[in-house]
């Protein structure tokens, strides 16, 4: 799964990539202006943490979202076919936005987040529509040759995905069945993308508070409510410095600005709750570990995340809740409590499950 960052010139994108995924990129910037990099970053899990506590395994493995920078988006990058290609590979988008003062940074005109919002959505509805009506005239000589069932659903769908984004609402917001998403998944449309709005404001003695009342106070409430779509805030300045620190040194550096976790925890996580993923965990002597699979999975597809043979073989999963576990102190004590259970193949994984799969291979 992989997650692409945009925005205009000047907001602090490629910054934010760095820090997420400790890319070393060169100073200069690109040597192509439309090159895309790619960077992985670890989720952060406290629940993974306290298990890896628990058991004092050899190794903690966590959960993992790719992230990819592209250069500052517009209508002349829409149109080039290389970037493109780079967006349109993503399963999900997040927009950052320039929400701090800085006079050595130029900007044109006042810093208004809502407004460059809207501009770049206009620009990637209008890259949609473009793609959209060649797809119809297409469908429609093809439907003068030959009527089939599949063309007319699709002919249906792309004329009612053309009336949306000719009322400025993109495709993200459009209700579809599962097999209209898979219809039309092939062209990946770039307003369908599920969006994070992540605001870069300013450094302040009350960073925490201004990080919790940003959306609010820059007006992306109502915007970040919408379906497939989510707000967040960090301070870039704040969180190079935190990329510089070891644990210790960052534990009071948040503390001084009465922060729990750093925005930049918030924003991996929110683009990992934005593509729609959750995390179970194995857990042992050997390696404490989190898995990615999509909400709504059942126990079989969480054993062929860990591998396809114990999807294929899978017989039983040994469940427990994360939290359960701790409690109990050991899988023993939660088997004798009864909160270790076995489930079968009907099984829904939920979001904090402890697993042990028992297979047939």
């Amino acid at each position: 799964m992989k997650t692409g960052i945009i925005g205009l010139p000047q907001v602090g994108k490629t910054s934010l990539f760095k820090i997420l995924t400790k890319a070393k990129l060169e100073d200069h910037g690109y040597s192509n202006p439309r090159e895309a990099h790619i960077g992985v970053a670890r989720v952060p899990d406290e629940r993974l943490d306290k298990l890896s506590a628990l058991y004092s395994p050899k190794k903690t493995t966590y959960a993992t979202v790719d992230y990819v920078d592209v250069a500052a988006i517009g209508q002349e990058a829409l149109k080039e076919t290389s970037f493109l290609t780079n967006l349109r590979n993503v399963d999900a988008l997040i927009h950052v936005l320039r929400a701090f003062e800085n006079e050595s940074i130029p900007h044109v005109g006042p810093i208004d987040p809502l407004r460059n919002v809207k501009n770049v959505e206009f620009d990637l509805m209008v890259s949609d529509l473009a793609q959209i009506e060649k797809r119809i005239e297409r469908v429609e000589k093809d439907l003068k040759k030959n009527r089939t069932g599949d063309l007319e659903r699709e002919h249906a769908l792309l004329l009612r995905s053309k009336e949306s984004l000719e009322k400025e609402q993109p495709l993200r917001e459009l209700e579809m069945t599962p097999e209209e998403k898979k219809l039309i998944r092939g062209f990946m449309f770039l307003s369908q993308k599920p969006i994070l709005y992540a605001l870069n404001i300013s450094e302040s003695s009350t960073l925490g508070a201004d990080l919790d009342a940003a959306a609010s106070r820059f007006k992306l409430d109502e915007i970040a409510h919408r379906p497939n779509a989510a707000a967040t805030a960090i301070c870039g300045k704040v969180e190079a410095e935190l990329a510089e620190m070891d644990d210790a040194e960052a534990a009071d550096f948040l503390e001084s600005y009465d922060l729990h976790e750093s925005g930049l925890v918030r924003l991996i996580r929110k683009s990992y709750e934005l593509l729609g993923l959750i995390s179970f965990f194995t857990a042992g002597e050997d390696e404490c570990r989190a898995w990615t699979i999509p909400a709504g999975s059942k126990a079989p597809q969480g054993a062929g995340a860990i591998h396809s043979d114990l999807e294929h073989h899978f017989i039983r999963a040994e469940t427990i809740r994360w939290d359960a576990l701790l409690d109990a102190g050991s899988e023993a004590a939660a088997r004798a409590r009864g909160t270790l259970r076995l489930e079968g193949k009907e099984y829904v994984v939920q979001d904090g499950d402890v697993m042990h799969i028992r297979h047939s291979g």
